[in-house]
């Protein structure tokens, strides 16, 4: 099946392989965004877990397409690693300033979205099986910045999942992960929005309350 009705759906979806192995184990799930707050609230509901947000932005350099960093609301910048050393050293050194400037701006840009104090607490990502979520992969670059993330907290497993992803998320995926779920992959992604039938969003206000009231919502 490539297409979902919602990201509930498709939530509920993953949920059910979940389920089994992880219902009475300690979890937390690690959502990348709003439309990945949906998918994952409906795991989290199930697994009985908490549900936080790790945000991020794509800093490109002027008239490029491809992605050269991502940088999370805590301000860590993950590099594209389809540059060698030597090329991102170059680009570095001749972007330095610009550079700055977007991370700059795509942190205050992410911390007005999330409001003081943010939606994200550490202390529940530790020791525990950390599930990250995304809502669709196009590439596996959003999982690297978060498996970048992740690193100095000790975790029991950690689980990537989404409901679709390109052939290159998913050897991402694979290489940076304990286990994943994916449960279609797709050669050639359109858009994540293609792949629902329903795209209607919540304001992150709304998004945020989700987040805040999951354990209200367990199953």
């Amino acid at each position: 099946m490539y297409y979902f009705a919602n990201r509930t759906q498709a939530g509920d979806l993953i949920a059910d392989q979940l389920e089994k192995a992880y219902r009475y184990e300690n979890c937390a799930v690690l959502a990348l965004s709003d439309g990945a707050v949906l998918v994952g609230a409906e795991i989290a509901k199930r697994l009985h877990c908490v549900i936080n947000m790790l945000l991020s932005s794509a800093i490109q350099l002027p008239r490029e397409l491809e992605v050269l960093a991502s940088i999370d609301n805590f301000g860590g910048v993950t590099f594209n690693p389809t540059y060698s050393p030597g090329e991102l050293e170059e680009i570095k050194a001749e972007y330095f300033s610009y550079i700055e400037q977007q991370k700059l701006q795509k942190l205050f840009e992410m911390n007005k979205l999330l409001g003081q104090g943010g939606v994200l607490n550490v202390d529940q990502l530790r020791g525990q099986n950390v599930i990250v979520v995304s809502d669709g992969l196009s590439n596996g670059f959003s999982m690297r910045a978060a498996a970048d993330f992740l690193k100095p907290i000790k975790m029991q497993r950690l689980i990537m999942v989404t409901p679709f992803a390109s052939v290159s998320a998913v050897d991402q995926m694979h290489m940076l992960a304990d286990e994943i779920v994916c449960l279609n992959v797709i050669e050639d992604i359109i858009s994540i929005d293609h792949y629902y039938d329903d795209n209607t969003m919540p304001s992150h206000e709304n998004v945020v309350r989700v987040l805040e009231d999951i354990v209200l919502r367990w199953k």
